[in-house]
């Protein structure tokens, strides 16, 4: 690209957008730098479009320059899919000032918002109304729930609601073309061709830019209980979940697992949080968990100091619309047949809000205090529920066997199959050196042993260009091929987020 032809581009979208809104110098690494500080690029230009018209005729702009777009929400993402390359020549596209509720329809059971919305302000504004948009991810305060449909973001309550794209009924997209596709329907059937909708959602950017969205909303749970629970094994953790399957049916909201070492770096780097059932805790309150807030701490339903050794533990949360009183009697029920089952070593059940909130807090903290303990190798993989457990004790053995002391942060979402099956460097090593010289053999031993259960390599980060070669080498050449002719007919002069998701040849 010429000088002249930047030059003249940079003009035209300063009249598009305004020229405060069309960023050049200065400190962009909130745009530039990814989450994890992995990458930094460099952006031709920052530029913050306020409505979708404004979005389409920059990309027209763009298109007509030859000028590739990459579409950026919160910036969040986890497998630098929304960060720019290093050759300056790519344009950022910001959606954050895009980020007005525009309807909420009560009778419908939906909200519709532009893409650059923060899910956390999401949540409030249904909340307010009376309703529940039950997305909720650790990045909820930053996220945009464009970014959460572009990725098909998961989070904690997928067991019940299921993943972002189960909770959208519409799309608002521009093209790589710059038009716009209006389909802000709400409508739940619509049996009228290929579904746009579930195309554009999980692509990363790679086929439009999704400026508006319509959601679901849920009637707010008359009660919602929290348990933190101490289970022996993996194998315990599954017998827990099918126990709450039966005990709950459709009031099992949330079932997460951590394992041991995940929560001691929580207690490493965050100890102002009271994290349930650890070791240097047990001499000060042996007759209650202590672990929880002073306003009520709550006996523990087990054996006092029973689970101090316990491998993993155990979120769960239940979420009924009939009583505080019934949903009560279930839920502890649950955790008593657990207990008489073996498959529960202790349990503390929240008593309030605040309470439910702190155990929680833990749970959303490992991300957080892992990234304190040093640069680590990151898997976000999805496994058949029942094969988890013999999954994690063969790919535990052949990491020790090949990486001595290497330490295994396990932890995720048990309840919907999908592990954060990470690896640290060993306790006083060279994270970085780890991260450089291991990272490559270490993503060898846990893919290949995803291949082999039959699971995916991403199970809701998306691929980026983290991944994106790894897709290539995990994804059958049928369903390659079908993925690189969409994109062919969406986006021929591959300008809309390139180098993300395929690899085109």
């Amino acid at each position: 690209m010429t000088t002249s032809s930047r030059t003249s581009l940079l003009d035209q979208l300063r009249q598009i957008v305004g020229a405060a809104n069309v960023l050049t110098t200065g400190d962009l690494s909130a745009w530039e730098l990814d989450w994890r500080k992995r990458e930094r690029g460099r952006a031709l230009a920052v530029v913050r479009p306020a409505s979708t018209i404004e979005v389409a005729t920059v990309v027209k702009a763009c298109a007509a320059a030859g000028v590739s777009i990459v579409p950026q929400g919160g910036n969040t993402g986890m497998v630098v899919g929304s960060t720019p390359d290093a050759s300056g020549t790519q344009i950022v596209l910001s959606l954050l000032r895009m980020n007005t509720v525009r309807a909420l329809d009560g009778s419908n059971l939906t909200i519709t918002v532009d893409a650059g919305c923060v899910l956390q302000t999401l949540q409030e504004v249904c909340e307010k109304a009376g309703f529940l948009f039950p997305l909720s991810l650790a990045s909820e305060g930053s996220c945009t729930i464009g970014g959460n449909l572009g990725t098909n973001a998961g989070g904690t309550q997928v067991v019940r609601y299921g993943n972002t794209r189960e909770l959208c009924l519409g799309l608002e997209v521009v093209t790589a073309q710059g038009e716009i596709w209006d389909g802000l329907s709400g409508l739940r059937k619509d049996n009228t061709g290929y579904d746009l909708r579930h195309l554009m959602i999980g692509s990363e950017g790679t086929l439009g830019v999704i400026t508006g969205a319509t959601m679901k909303l849920y009637p707010l749970p008359v009660a919602q209980l929290t348990a933190f629970a101490a289970v022996p094994s993996l194998d315990a953790a599954v017998q827990l979940l099918g126990l709450a399957h039966q005990h709950l049916s459709a009031g099992l909201t949330g079932f997460e697992v951590m394992g041991k070492f995940a929560l001691s770096l929580v207690t490493k780097h965050f100890p102002q949080q009271r994290v349930p059932f650890q070791e240097d805790m047990a001499p000060t309150l042996p007759t209650t968990c202590g672990s929880l807030p002073p306003e009520g701490a709550v006996p523990c339903l087990g054996r006092p100091g029973a689970a101090a050794d316990a491998p993993y533990c155990v979120v769960l949360e239940n979420s009924d619309q009939e009583s505080e009183a019934h949903a009560r009697e279930r839920f502890e029920r649950l955790l008593e047949v657990a207990m008489e089952a073996g498959c529960v070593l202790d349990a503390v059940v929240a008593e309030s809000i605040t309470q439910a909130r702190a155990l929680w807090h833990v749970r959303e903290s490992i991300p957080l205090a892992q990234a304190q303990e040093g640069l680590n190798i990151k898997h976000d993989i999805s496994i058949a529920v029942s094969r988890i457990p013999e999954f994690v004790r063969q790919t535990d053995a052949l990491l020790q066997q090949a990486y001595p002391g290497a330490r295994l942060v396990n932890y995720g979402h048990l309840g919907d199959g999908n592990l954060h099956y990470n690896v640290q460097a060993p306790a006083g090593a060279d994270a970085e050196a780890f991260l450089r010289d291991d990272e490559k053999g270490v993503n060898a031993v846990v893919y290949d042993m995803v291949d082999k259960f039959k699971g995916s390599i991403s199970a809701e980060h998306g691929v980026g260009s983290l991944k994106r070669d790894k897709l290539e080498q995990h994804k059958s050449p049928v369903a390659l091929g079908m993925m690189r002719a969409i994109k062919q007919a969406l986006d021929p002069q591959n300008t809309m987020n390139p180098g993300r998701v395929l690899l085109i040849k």
